[in-house]
């Protein structure tokens, strides 16, 4: 009862259990007491109003980019030192610089010199700041025939209320579109509920008085109901109670529905669900739960069965660099294989070299 409740709003490393499978209900040693849903976008880049302070390092980028590709021939190994050993805060400062220092577009140059194969696709998510990346990795997403749905979940579910916002107003302004009406026409069914909710950036705030146990349960009972042979008429339910709930009160209902019924959310949604749909709920309460597993089984995913997605893998790899780091031990106790390894395996010559050095340059191999 209520001591179960206040063990886990008070120590998130709580481990004692008393039903089956639930090792997994607590591996999410690397969150504080509060924990929130993680924003992938670094916090200068919501001031607009400051004119950023762009150090002379920039500058040496945008100088060394511009000596690799000028005359005739790319040298693509200065490129890959300069663009690869990057951030996405940087980028973010190297797309307006470059610009300024040689009236080009970043993005159209490198388009021009490498083309769009792997290698210059990734380059050319790399010439712009994260929240531009993740837009044009959108459309690219939806452009063409037959959308990219495990792009559209990946890049949309699970996101901080502030980045969300920020993708719609920055989706908006470059491709004068709605993101909500744009990905709404893409999608039927269990997805398209899973999706409107998560584009509505509408996150509670956690609160005790209102998250409280009794609503957890009232939550998991609705959950287990939905998923007890119901999947069908309740999906909206489902995913309004993953989507809108904070992490910190989803930790309680999942606690909650695993002592009711023996087996966590994640059990129990992977018991129900061979749909798109029901991966991208599954992938929502990863990311609220346990983010770095979920982002390493994502990269796995990306390399699975025959050939690999290379698209996922490089946006997968860009768009959470800077959580590589967790990320990396994450799929190394998952998988028994490193990252760096299953990015050798599945890719070669100049894009290998460039997955790598992003990689290296928040997570170097030991």
């Amino acid at each position: 009862g209520i001591d179960l409740f206040h063990k886990i709003i008070q120590d998130p490393n709580n481990r004692q259990e008393t039903k089956e499978n639930i090792n997994d209900r607590f591996r999410m040693d690397e969150y504080s007491e509060d924990p929130n849903t993680i924003s992938l976008y670094p916090a200068e880049l919501y001031d607009e109003d400051l004119t950023p302070d762009i150090g002379v390092e920039i500058d040496e980028k945008c100088t060394e980019i511009y000596e690799s590709t000028k005359g005739w021939g790319t040298s693509e190994k200065r490129l890959i030192e300069a663009m690869g050993s990057t951030t996405g805060e940087e980028r973010k400062y190297i797309s307006l610089r470059y610009e300024e220092m040689y009236e080009k577009e970043l993005k159209k140059l490198i388009r021009s010199e490498c083309g769009s194969n792997n290698f210059g696709e990734a380059l050319q998510y790399l010439s712009l700041g994260p929240i531009e990346t993740e837009c044009r990795m959108l459309k690219k997403a939806v452009d063409g025939f037959g959308s990219n749905k495990v792009m559209m979940y990946s890049i949309l579910c699970g996101r901080s209320n502030a980045d969300m916002e920020l993708l719609k107003k920055t989706y908006y302004k470059l491709y004068t579109d709605d993101l909500v009406s744009r990905m709404g026409g893409e999608v039927g069914g269990d997805m398209k509920k899973i999706l409107m909710s998560a584009v509505q950036a509408a996150e509670e705030e956690f609160d005790p008085d209102f998250h409280t146990e009794d609503k957890a349960k009232e939550d998991a009972e609705e959950l287990y109901k939905a998923g007890q042979g119901r999947w069908g008429t309740n999906e909206a339910k489902m995913a309004k109670i993953v989507v809108l709930s904070p992490p910190k009160y989803l930790k309680i209902v999942n606690a909650v529905y695993a002592d009711q019924y023996g087996y966590t959310l994640f059990k129990a949604f992977e018991k129900e669900m061979g749909s798109l749909g029901g991966e991208a709920i599954l992938y929502t309460l990863g990311m609220k739960l346990k983010p770095y597993e979920t982002i390493a089984k994502l990269i796995k995913k990306a390399c699975a069965g025959f050939g690999t997605d290379e698209l996922l893998l490089t946006c997968t790899l860009i768009r959470y660099q800077d959580l590589m780091g967790h990320v990396c031990v994450a799929h190394e106790e998952l998988f028994e294989k490193s990252v760096h390894e299953r990015v050798k395996d599945e890719s070669g010559g100049n894009y290998e070299k460039l997955l790598l050095a992003l990689l290296n340059k928040v997570a170097p191999l030991e």
